[in-house]
């Protein structure tokens, strides 16, 4: 059993409002952390993150050598004792100040990672969970801790997963609530269009191909998963801002880089065909400079796609395409023109508009004509 997105803010707040700890299980970048914000938005609730993984045994809590004469307890038959006092991590001592200068706000104490840190951090950490304290210090009551854990393969429904965790203590499984995670395309367009600025484009592969938001692909040890995709999406938004040779020199490994190469060979696919769809529309409607200089910006064989996709698109021939057409076809090479010429002879209804209107002399269809008899199309 596993909740989508939307279930689990629903969920996580239930637990939490029943005074107990949320433990979200879910595989690695698929969302549990983007959940958490979001639920401290929702909430009004200032959030505190402990990366548990990065955690070493006795960052929580540090012991303090006596540093006044107070400090030390003089006993009558046992001598003098240091009474020993602990320092706290700077996060926790944030996390203290801030519920004292705000005691009406809640408080999200994120333990992401947790169970892939040791075994002596999770312990320190136990204290905090399960009875809210560590050595002397007590967590207020606005304070409400989230555990987010990676699936391992003693966990149900988890037995092929391989991620490098400590199992956690059964006191931890027997204490916090289990709630598992799973992906959900239409959670995370959802997500993606209202929420987060993920480029329209990437919105539209996954749109059309919802099985690649989290898969693992044969051959690859990078896949796809939503936080890649976040990750990729701030890229492509950067690899814009570059000129098009630039951008298609790097614009395939950066892409592998985060969602692998079999995946991104896929969305390069995708974006080309997209770009040719936008340009195919703006050479033929744009002022006729600036459609030259867009046109002349490809090579030759992104010209003869923009033409194609163009013409496909075009049931119909009207004056202003067909002038248009002829201008562009005289600035591909000649392998390129007949490639052209073939996709528009090739399609029976077009022909015939075209003999048809150039026979009666409508204007820009006989020259047309005339271009494509001088390309090779005697045969007209």
């Amino acid at each position: 059993m596993a909740l989508s997105y939307q279930q689990l803010l629903t969920a996580v707040n239930v637990v939490i409002s029943g005074g107990n700890v949320p433990n979200i299980v879910g595989d690695a970048g698929i969302g549990k952390s983007a959940l958490v914000a979001d639920l401290a938005r929702q909430n009004n609730a200032k959030l505190f993150t402990t990366v548990v993984s990065l955690s070493e045994k006795g960052d929580l809590a540090i012991p303090v050598p006596p540093l006044t004469a107070d400090s030390f307890v003089q006993t009558k038959q046992y001598g003098k004792l240091a009474d020993v006092q602990f320092g706290y991590s700077h996060q926790l001592i944030e996390i203290i100040q801030f519920a004292e200068r705000h005691p009406e706000v809640p408080i999200y104490w994120f333990l992401d990672e947790f169970n892939r840190g040791s075994q002596g951090v999770q312990s320190e950490l136990m204290n905090l969970v399960l009875q809210r304290s560590i050595n002397s210090l007590k967590l207020p009551e606005q304070v409400h801790i989230i555990i987010a854990e990676n699936p391992d393969a003693t966990m149900s429904d988890f037995a092929d997963r391989d991620y490098h965790v400590v199992s956690g203590d059964d006191a931890i499984k027997d204490r916090t609530v289990r709630l598992v995670m799973r992906t959900d395309i239409n959670d995370w367009l959802n997500w993606a269009t209202t929420t987060h600025s993920i480029h329209p484009r990437i919105i539209d592969y996954l749109t059309e191909h919802p099985e690649m938001l989290s898969t693992k692909v044969s051959g690859d040890d990078l896949f796809p998963t939503p936080r890649a995709w976040e990750r990729l999406s701030n890229n492509y938004q950067q690899l814009l801002k570059l000129s098009s040779s630039e951008r298609q020199a790097i614009q395939l490994d950066v892409f592998a880089g985060d969602i692998g190469t079999q995946t991104a060979v896929a969305l390069q696919t995708f974006l080309n065909q997209a770009d040719q769809q936008v340009v195919s529309r703006d050479v033929f409607t744009s002022e006729w400079s600036d459609a030259r200089t867009q046109f002349m910006a490809l090579d030759q064989v992104g010209r003869v796609a923009v033409i194609k996709a163009a013409l496909e698109r075009n049931q119909g021939l009207e004056p202003p395409f067909v002038e248009r057409l002829d201008q562009l076809l005289q600035l591909i090479n000649p392998d390129g023109q007949y490639a052209c010429g073939l996709a528009l002879v090739t399609d029976s209804n077009k022909l015939a508009a075209l003999y048809k209107n150039a026979q009666n002399g409508t204007a820009g269809f006989k020259a047309l004509y005339q271009r494509l008899e001088q390309i090779g199309f005697d045969t007209l």
